[in-house]
C-alpha cells in the first residue's frame, strides 16, 4: 500500500511545489510596478489662457522634462508606431517574433538590433535604462505584460512620449517640440513628427554639424514607410521629405519670467494654464520696455504692470519687473513686494466718508496749514486752497485734506475698514501708523492693492446686475489660474464696506485727473475710454504709482527703484500714470460705470460749498448721493446778514432802523480757510465792515495761522546771538483792519491788511495777544525752544 501511495504522494507534492512557485511567480507579477512608475522631478510649465506656452521652469534635477501628457498628437503616434513597434495595439506588451528576430541578429552580425515593444521601452525608461542584457529584457518582458494589464494602450504612448529622452537634457515629446521647433506637439508637421520619432533611438544624432546625414536617412526612411503604407499621400511625402532638420535646441518661451518664478515656487514641478492673454502680455511686455528707457534716463529702472479682469478677478498680464539688468534687480518680482502707499488708500477713506453719510461728494473741506500732535501734513505743491471740495481734494489728491479727513472719520475705524477689505500687510496697529496712513506710512503690493480696487469695481457691477445685493466675500483676492473659480461668498442686501452709491461716487471723482502739480497736466492724460484712477507717491520720492478701475478691468502700475532709492520726479503723475494710459489704450473698449439709484438719493445741496442746503443757500441744486447723504447737516457756512440800504456795510438793531435793513445770504468760512481761498477764488467776496457807530464785537473774526495751537516754534542753535527772529501770522475776515500784537501784556507791534510781523525772541514760554480796532482779541499758549530741545 505504501508503495502505492508513494508515487502519488510524489505527484501531490510537485504540483503543490509548482502551485506555491506559480503562486510565488503571479505575486511577483501582480506586484513588481512600483505605485508611481516615474518618480523623477518635472519641468514647471506655465501657459497662457489659450493653452500656449508662456515659459518653464527646469526640472529639479536639470532636465527640461513637462509633465506627463494629456495626450499624443496623432502625427506623431503613426510615426512612433511603424517606426518602433508597428503592432502596438496587438501584442500584451511584448513581440515573441520581434525578439526572435533580434536575437538571430545579433547572433549572426555585428551590429546589435532591438526587439522591444513601445511598452518594454516604458519599463527601461521606468528602470533608468538598466544595462541591456538578457536577463534584464527577461525582467522588462514580465513587468511590460503587468503594465499592459494596468493601462490602456493610450496611457502607454502617453508614457512613453512625456519620458523619452531626445538628446542633452531634453525629456519627452512636449519639451523636444518646444526645444527644436519652438511649437507644440500638436502642431508638429510630419517631417517634423518623423525626426522625433527617430531621435530617440539615437539621440547624437541631433548635435549639429554631426551625423546629420545620417539623422536625414533615417528620418526620410520613415517618411517614405509612412507613404508606403498610405498613412500619408505623395505631396505629403514630399512635402515632409524637403522640411529641414531640427538643430541647436531654442530657448523656451519665457513671456510672464516672474509670474512663471513664482507658480515655480507656488506649484513646483507642475503644468499650470493661467488666466494670462498672450496677446495681451506681449503688449504690456513692450510697454514697459518703452517705458522703462524712458525712465532710465532719470535712473529710475524698475516697473511693475498688472491687470486684472474685474468680475472674475483674474489676471490677465503681468509684467513684475522691466527688463533692466541684474545690478538693477530685474529679477525681482515687484508686484508681490510690499512698497509704501503713497495716497492709494485716499479713495477708500473718501469712500467710507461717503458711505456713513459724513460727507457729501462735493462738499468743501479744509486745505489750510496743520499739525496733529507735532505731525505737520503738506501738500505735494506746497500750497494750500482754504477750503476746497472732497471730490477735488480727491483727484487732486491733496494730502491736508486727506490727513484732516482721517483724523474726523476715526483712525482705528478706518484702519479695521481696510481689514475688512483684505488688505493682510497692514499687519501692525494702526497706532504703528498714524495718520500717515492715508499718506504712504503703510505698506502694501501691487498685487494686493490692484485687487482691491477691482473688488470695489465688482461690487458695484454686482449690485447694478444682481437686483441691488452684495457678496459677502467681495473682497476675496486675485488669481492667475484659468481653472480656478473664485467665491465671492453668498448675496446680502447689507454691503460688506461700502455701498453702490459711495462706490460710484468716488469713481465719479476718481474719473476726474490727479494733479498734484496743477492742471496743465489733464491733458497729457485723455484717453479713448474712462477710466477711475488715482495716482500715489510715496515720502523721499521712492514709489510712484498708478491704479485704475473701469467696470472691465483693474490697472496696477508702479515705477521706482527695486533698492529703495529715491529719485526727483519720480511721481505717480510723471512716472507711473503715462504707462497706466498706454496700458488702457491697449485693452478693449469698456464704457462707463451706471448709476446705482436704488443707492443713491437725489438731495439738494447748497451750488458753492456742496453741503445739504440750507434755508440760507440762495443757490440750490440737485445731486445724487449715496442714500445715507441724508443724514449730513446742513451747511454751515452760509449765515444770514443784515445789511444797511446801499448793501455794503454790515449793521444791527443798535445803530441802524430795523425797517431800513436789508437781509443777505453770504458764504463766511473760518478765518484761516478764508485766508487762503479768497485768494485763489476771486468771486469770493469777504464780510463787508460795519457801519461806523455799530457794535462790532463777535467771535471767529480771526485766528493766528502761525504758530497753530499746540505747536512749538524751533529756533536754529549757534548762531551767535541769544536771539532769534520768528514768524507772527494772523487771519482776520475785515480785509482793512488793524491788529495790535502783545506778548506778554508787551505790545511788540502793529500790522495792517497783511498781518505778518517778525519778532525777535529768546526760548521760553509766552502768552500772545492780537486785538484789532474794533476791540476783537484772541490770546494763544506758545513755546519757543532751541532745535536741539534744550
Amino acid at each position: 500500500m505504501s508503495e502505492f501511495l508513494s508515487p502519488v504522494k510524489r505527484i501531490f507534492i510537485n504540483h503543490k511545489i509548482k502551485f506555491g512557485v506559480f503562486s510565488i511567480v503571479l505575486t511577483l507579477w501582480l506586484f513588481c510596478l512600483p505605485n508611481n512608475l516615474f518618480e523623477d522631478p518635472t519641468s514647471t510649465v506655465v501657459e497662457s489662457s489659450e493653452g500656449s506656452l508662456i515659459g518653464a521652469r527646469i526640472a529639479d534635477d536639470g532636465q527640461w522634462r513637462f509633465p506627463k501628457m494629456d495626450a499624443v498628437p496623432e502625427r506623431f503616434k503613426q510615426s512612433i508606431l511603424l517606426f518602433e513597434d508597428e503592432y502596438f495595439y496587438r501584442h500584451p506588451g511584448f513581440n515573441p517574433i520581434s525578439i526572435l528576430k533580434a536575437i538571430g541578429h545579433n547572433l549572426t552580425k555585428e551590429t546589435r538590433r532591438g526587439g522591444s515593444t513601445i511598452t518594454q521601452q516604458v519599463i527601461r525608461l521606468s528602470r533608468k535604462n538598466q544595462s541591456r542584457t538578457y536577463w534584464e529584457k527577461l525582467i522588462e518582458v514580465f513587468m511590460a505584460t503587468r503594465l499592459e494589464l494596468r493601462y490602456s494602450k493610450e496611457e502607454i504612448l502617453k508614457l512613453y512620449a512625456s519620458h523619452t529622452p531626445y538628446g542633452g537634457n531634453v525629456v519627452g515629446l512636449e519639451t523636444a517640440a518646444w526645444r527644436y521647433f519652438r511649437i507644440p506637439a500638436h502642431e508638429l508637421s510630419w517631417g517634423q513628427s518623423a525626426a522625433l520619432a527617430v531621435l530617440p533611438n539615437a539621440p547624437a544624432l541631433i548635435f549639429p554639424g554631426r551625423n546629420e546625414q545620417a539623422f536625414l536617412d533615417k528620418r526620410n526612411r520613415l517618411l517614405k514607410k509612412l507613404w508606403e503604407k498610405e498613412v500619408i499621400d505623395e505631396t505629403t511625402y514630399e512635402l515632409a521629405v524637403a522640411e529641414p532638420l531640427p538643430q541647436k535646441p531654442f530657448p523656451l518661451p519665457d513671456v510672464a519670467p516672474h509670474l512663471t518664478e513664482r507658480i515655480r515656487n507656488e506649484h513646483p514641478g507642475k503644468r499650470v494654464t493661467t488666466s494670462l492673454q498672450r496677446p495681451l502680455q506681449q503688449r504690456l511686455n513692450l510697454l514697459a520696455e518703452r517705458h522703462y528707457r524712458q525712465l532710465q534716463s532719470n535712473e529710475i529702472h524698475n516697473l511693475a504692470i498688472l491687470v486684472m479682469d474685474v468680475e472674475t478677478r483674474k489676471v490677465l498680464g503681468y509684467v513684475g519687473n522691466s527688463p533692466s539688468e541684474e545690478t538693477h534687480a530685474n529679477y525681482v518680482d515687484i508686484i508681490t513686494k510690499k512698497r509704501s502707499t503713497g495716497s492709494t488708500l485716499k479713495p477708500f477713506l473718501f469712500a467710507s466718508l461717503l458711505n456713513e453719510g459724513q460727507l457729501l461728494p462735493n462738499s468743501l473741506v479744509e486745505d489750510v496749514p496743520t499739525v496733529i500732535n507735532g505731525y505737520n501734513p503738506k501738500n505735494f505743491d506746497l500750497s494750500h486752497a482754504g477750503a476746497v471740495p472732497a471730490s477735488k481734494a480727491l483727484s487732486r489728491s491733496l494730502n491736508v485734506p486727506a490727513v484732516r479727513l482721517l483724523r474726523a472719520y476715526g483712525l482705528q475705524k478706518f484702519y479695521n475698514k481696510l481689514h475688512k477689505m483684505k488688505m493682510e500687510s497692514l499687519d501692525k496697529p494702526s497706532s504703528y501708523y498714524g495718520l500717515s496712513l492715508i499718506l504712504g506710512g503703510a505698506e502694501s503690493s501691487l498685487w494686493e492693492v490692484t485687487s482691491t480696487y477691482a473688488a470695489m469695481a465688482s461690487s458695484l457691477n454686482y449690485f447694478l446686475t444682481h437686483s441691488s445685493t452684495y457678496r459677502n466675500q467681495e473682497f476675496t483676492k486675485a488669481t492667475y489660474l484659468q481653472n480656478e473659480t473664485k467665491d465671492f461668498g453668498k448675496e446680502q442686501f447689507d454691503p460688506l464696506v461700502f455701498g453702490a452709491g459711495a462706490i460710484y461716487n468716488t469713481f465719479q471723482s476718481m474719473y476726474e485727473v490727479n494733479r498734484p502739480e496743477g492742471d496743465e497736466n489733464w491733458q497729457f492724460f485723455d484717453s479713448s475710454q474712462p477710466i477711475a484712477w488715482k495716482t500715489g507717491t510715496s515720502f523721499g520720492f521712492k514709489d510712484a504709482w498708478a491704479v485704475g478701475v473701469t467696470p472691465k478691468y483693474a490697472i496696477g502700475v508702479w515705477a521706482g527703484n527695486a533698492d529703495g532709492e529715491g529719485r526727483p520726479g519720480l511721481t505717480g503723475i510723471t512716472a507711473a500714470a503715462p504707462l497706466l494710459f498706454d496700458v488702457l489704450d491697449a485693452l478693449p473698449q469698456s464704457g462707463w460705470f451706471q448709476e446705482p439709484f436704488d443707492d443713491l438719493v437725489e438731495l439738494e445741496v447748497c451750488a458753492q460749498s456742496g453741503f445739504r442746503a440750507s434755508v440760507y443757500c440762495d443757490e440750490i441744486k440737485k445731486e445724487w448721493v449715496p442714500t445715507h447723504g441724508t443724514r449730513s447737516g446742513p451747511c454751515p457756512y452760509h449765515q444770514q446778514l443784515f445789511l444797511d440800504a446801499s448793501e455794503q456795510y454790515r449793521v444791527n438793531s443798535e445803530c441802524y432802523p430795523l425797517e431800513d435793513m436789508v437781509a443777505k445770504n453770504w458764504l463766511v468760512l473760518p478765518p484761516i480757510p478764508e485766508y487762503y481761498y479768497a485768494s485763489s477764488n476771486p468771486n469770493y467776496k469777504p464780510l463787508p465792515p460795519y457801519l461806523e457807530g455799530c457794535s462790532t464785537l463777535e467771535n471767529n473774526l480771526m485766528e493766528f495761522i502761525y504758530p497753530k495751537k499746540n505747536e512749538v516754534v524751533l529756533l536754529p542753535k549757534d548762531l551767535g546771538t541769544k536771539t532769534s527772529e520768528i514768524i507772527l501770522k494772523l487771519a482776520h475776515q475785515q480785509s482793512k483792519a488793524i491788529i495790535y500784537w502783545y506778548l506778554d501784556e508787551l505790545f511788540v507791534g502793529k500790522t495792517e491788511n497783511f498781518h505778518e510781523l517778525m519778532l525777535p525772541v529768546e526760548p521760553g514760554e509766552y502768552m500772545l495777544t492780537a486785538v484789532d480796532d474794533k476791540g476783537n482779541r484772541i490770546q494763544q499758549n506758545i513755546q519757543v525752544r532751541l532745535a536741539s530741545g534744550e
